[in-house]
């Protein structure tokens, strides 16, 4: 496919789908341990124009990566046998045939804008995209929950980052001019209005340019360490220890252990008060626990990074009225809760704080709450 109207040969596509990145506002780290999370879904996107093809091939273009298509044979697909970011979408094709629905190859074009290796999801856009294509296409029935539970197997067991459910929740789910409040043990969910122009305030993401790959195994360490406290504990996960416990659960763990269960069940609180706060209009009193979130990751967490670090601090310096790292970390992006009249001021500061400090310039932009996957046309 040479474009998102056509496929090579020329034949008309069969449809056009697009899902979001997301950014979070707060509950990092806590949804592969059955907590509480906070998303909304970006106005960035990944678009996906799909035909289907009756040869059982496989065949994947990038407007971003450019140069030829890839081909693949989706019979012969298996975890470890693609690499790069086909690896995304093929996922999703491997992983539907393995949950034994009977789909095949097409042609797909993919468009994204969403900003890649930024903490912002672009591969949970990648694979909801496609998932909500051959849904549609193979007339599979699937809502939105079992999607993104099939994205989310896509990225464990053929991609291989042992990531929770949020990203593809997120990506699927979200609706416009909302969060979205998840449980991610059972999938419960709510629409949370998040009015931010009405309250005369912004969301600025300032991506640190600083690309993060949690394929490394640093996040599967993370995990790791979360699972072995919680069965330490004798609990199904952490979301189960009540913040009045954890100074006694606390003292029952190694000590390499304490820090990551400390930032779990704070930062499960934090997503509860934040979510009481938009249900009371409280919108300003949002800033403080974005601040303590990003102090709980920075210091307990370990996976913020001193790009993230200065842009957080220069944000909150510069009058924002607080600001975390967001996503999995170790770079990616910062989200700071600014007035609408010191958005341009915050953006210029962060940016300057970098150019002094000797690092590259960070994109800045406001976001506004988008819609979930769906199809275009």
């Amino acid at each position: 496919m040479t474009g998102p109207q056509s496929v090579r040969d020329g034949a008309a596509p069969e449809g056009i789908w697009a899902a979001p990145g997301r950014v979070n506002l707060i509950g990092e780290h806590t949804d592969y341990n059955d907590g509480f999370v906070l998303p909304v879904a970006l106005p960035h996107a990944a678009r996906a124009t799909v035909r289907l093809r009756a040869d059982g091939v496989l065949r994947l273009h990038s407007e971003q990566a450019g140069g030829a298509a890839v081909e693949l044979v989706v019979a012969d697909l298996a975890p470890g046998t693609v690499d790069g970011w086909a690896k995304y979408p093929a996922a999703v094709v491997w992983t539907l045939r393995a949950a034994g629905y009977d789909v095949g190859g097409a042609d797909v074009h993919i468009d994204s804008d969403v900003p890649t290796g930024a903490g912002l999801s672009s591969s949970a856009a990648i694979e909801c995209v496609l998932a909500a294509a051959y849904n549609d296409l193979h007339g599979l029935g699937l809502d939105g929950p079992a999607l993104a539970r099939l994205a989310q197997r896509a990225e464990n067991a053929f991609v291989g980052v042992p990531c929770g459910i949020m990203d593809q929740m997120a990506s699927v789910c979200c609706t416009e001019g909302n969060a979205l409040f998840l449980d991610t043990r059972d999938l419960a969910q709510r629409q949370v209005p998040l009015d931010l122009a009405g309250a005369g305030l912004r969301l600025l993401v300032v991506d640190t340019g600083v690309k993060h790959d949690l394929a490394d195994g640093a996040y599967a360490e993370l995990r790791a360490g979360c699972e072995r406290a919680a069965a330490l504990l004798g609990l199904a996960a952490l979301r189960d220890l009540d913040p009045a416990g954890l100074p006694a659960a606390l003292d029952r763990l190694p000590a390499e252990l304490r820090p990551l269960v400390r930032h779990v069940v704070t930062e499960n609180a934090r997503v509860e008060r934040a979510v009481a706060l938009l249900d009371a209009g409280d919108l300003a009193a949002l800033g403080p626990i974005l601040t303590a979130g990003h102090a709980s990751l920075r210091d307990d967490y370990r996976v913020s990074c001193p790009e993230t670090d200065l842009a957080v601090d220069t944000a909150v310096a510069a009058g924002a009225l607080g600001a975390r790292m967001t996503g999995g970390g170790f770079g990616g992006s910062v989200i700071a809760l600014v007035t609408a009249e010191r958005l341009d001021a915050v953006a210029d500061a962060v940016t300057a704080a970098f150019t002094a400090a000797g690092y590259a310039a960070p994109r800045t932009f406001a976001a506004t709450p988008a819609a979930g996957a769906r199809r275009l046309a």
